[in-house]
This record gives structure tokens, sequence and C-alpha cells, in this order.
């Protein structure tokens, strides 16, 4: 059965700007090893983190909630397996949030150009 289907679009260069600036934005918003990941692409970085700042968006608009009630972006990581496939793993209160909901998998669909990074994510109960 289908818990929620969330869907984001973002502009690269929206996301470029927050992370070459002088914010803590990357901290605020991404997990260690997203950052450890977006940042091995020296000449793309930025559509790596437009994608997961989707993915995430994605995953909020999926639970039904929005951005809040507690849970935070940087506990919503997106990480590769082995063989490259992106995989949500949760953390903190929105790990919390899924244990209570009873979540199952939860699959993720990343996509990026030049510009434009989207997401699709489909949380299954």
């Amino acid at each position: 059965m289908i818990y929620g289907i969330g869907t984001d679009l973002i502009e690269v260069d929206r996301i470029a700007r927050q992370v070459n600036g002088d914010t803590r934005f990357k901290e605020k918003i991404f997990s260690e090893n997203e950052i450890h990941y977006c940042e091995s692409f020296k000449g793309n970085k930025a559509q790596h983190y437009a994608a997961r700042y989707a993915a995430k968006e994605a995953f909020f608009k999926a639970i039904g909630t929005g951005y809040r009630g507690g849970l935070a972006f940087h506990e919503i990581s997106i990480e590769n397996d082995d063989l490259g496939k992106p995989e949500i793993v949760l953390t903190g209160k929105a790990r919390d949030f899924a244990i209570q909901h009873a979540f199952g998998k939860i699959h993720v669909s990343l996509s990026h150009l030049k510009d434009l990074a989207s997401a699709i994510v489909t949380i299954e109960k």
C-alpha cells in the first residue's frame, strides 16, 4: 500500500548560490555523508546538492506534512548503495516519524541537468 508520493523540481543555480555562500546552509540542510559525496564532484557539485535538496522536499510532500513538525532536512539523507542507486536514510525525529507511521520501503529517484534537478519519493506502508 502506498503511504504517499512526493515530487520536487528546483533550479540548480538557486542551490549553488546557497552552498557557495558564506552561510551554514550545507550543514543545516545536508548530512555529513551528503556533503562528502557532493563535494567530490568539483565541476558540478551544485547539481548533486540540488537533486538531494529536491528529494528532501519530495519526502516532506510524500509524508503529507510539508516542512514542519520538528523534522529537520539533515535528518533525511540521500545516500547511494554499492551500485550507485540513491536511497533515503532517516535519523532523529524523521526516523521516529517513519516508525510511528509504520513506513515500509521508501523509493527515491533523482534527476538533474545543468539548470534543473528533480526528485520523486514514494513511501510504502
